[in-house]
């Protein structure tokens, strides 16, 4: 949390810009401009919320500074108790308008309110990694479900037990990136694997990344950048297996960024996802250039999925999950993982706002 004093000289600057709106559009020949008093209104609309939030915290610090001479001040036991409840009092409701001022002063993202491609790739552990990446991809499914989302599977490479090798999916609905983002990172688990003989507890990890969805208009390839591969998909089916090739591995030259779906038993279909997926990784790639401190990428976000690299810890002997990010622990693991995800997510959001916070006050 931001010191009052820092708060106040960074939001008085906005507070003389309201008012100098306010004369703006009082001013006779602005008044008679239709496009000009718009274009006032806007700006001043886009500040009055934390605008008033600020004068009432400005208003709340200088009662607490005059309740605590007061308290100084005094030699009545009495009124010095009636003082120190009044400075308790009025440091909670400082510390509640602070909040809602820092939340209105986070960065905001574009990118929240889009839809997100998913990827779940098994690290380290064998087997055991490739059935814990089938149970994140369930917790995010039936996350997905209670939001009332849709999923879509784009690519999936099973593991033969049950598991995932590799399972790249899509979610739509409404801001889920600005939901889904904090997922990205490795995640670890610990748990005695099902064909452990002694009881034994393995630890196994699974890399999760969230990339916002890119459209056609934003990520522009050209043809002549692209290399397509049609192939024979692989992995158990039906007879109709391999009888006809409409695996598709899409290779864009200059990056060399690869995007692969074999799912569908349709070319175009497998075209079109592998396409969708490959404009977000180039987004990703897009953003890296722009913020290499946010460094947005696949890479970054995931690591190499060795057991020491963790954001998120699922312990199933405690019964816990712990988010490293923040220090967070959840003692839920089987709710979280049958998709109640709202309150770590939640968590870990104003862990992560607060230290972006933190940043712009250095």
């Amino acid at each position: 949390m931001s010191e009052p004093s820092s708060l106040v000289e960074k939001l008085q600057p906005v507070e003389n810009r309201y008012e100098e709106l306010n004369r703006l559009m009082a001013d006779p020949d602005v008044a008679t401009n239709p496009q000009r008093l718009q274009e006032l209104a806007k700006e001043q609309s886009s500040i009055e919320e934390l605008v008033s939030l600020f004068r009432g915290f400005r208003n709340t610090l200088s009662e607490l500074m005059d309740a605590r001479q007061l308290q100084e001040e005094s030699s009545d036991p009495d009124f010095q108790e009636m003082a120190r409840e009044e400075v308790t009092a009025l440091q909670e409701h400082l510390d509640t308008q602070n909040q809602a001022l820092m939340r209105l002063l986070r960065p905001k993202d574009p990118r929240d309110v889009r839809d997100v491609i998913v990827e779940i790739r098994a690290g380290a552990g064998g087997d055991e990694a490739g059935l814990f990446a089938a149970d994140l991809f369930r917790m995010y499914s039936r996350y997905a479900e209670s939001k009332r989302w849709h999923t879509e599977v784009l690519s999936s490479n099973e593991s033969g037990i049950g598991g995932f090798k590799e399972i790249i999916f899509e979610v739509r609905g409404k801001a889920a990136y600005s939901r889904l983002k904090y997922e990205s990172g490795v995640h670890r688990v610990q748990r005695v694997p099902s064909t452990e003989a002694s009881g034994r507890i393995h630890t196994s990890t699974a890399t999760v990344a969230v990339l916002p969805e890119a459209d056609e208009l934003e990520i522009v390839v050209s043809p002549d950048e692209l290399r397509i591969d049609i192939f024979h998909s692989g992995g158990a089916g039906g007879q109709n297996v391999n009888k006809v090739a409409t695996a598709v591995r899409i290779t864009h030259l200059p990056t060399g960024t690869v995007a692969i779906c074999q799912d569908e038993r349709s070319q175009l279909k497998n075209r079109t996802k592998a396409m969708s997926v490959l404009r977000a990784r180039l987004m990703a790639i897009e953003q890296e250039k722009k913020d290499r401190e946010v460094a947005e990428t696949r890479r970054t976000q995931v690591g190499s999925g060795e057991r020491s690299e963790k954001s998120r810890t699922y312990n199933y002997p405690q019964n816990r999950v712990t988010d490293h990010r923040g220090d967070l622990s959840f003692h839920n693991l089987s709710e979280i993982l049958n998709g109640y995800l709202d309150p770590l997510i939640d968590a870990v959001a104003t862990s992560e706002e607060a230290r972006l916070l933190e940043a712009q006050f250095v």
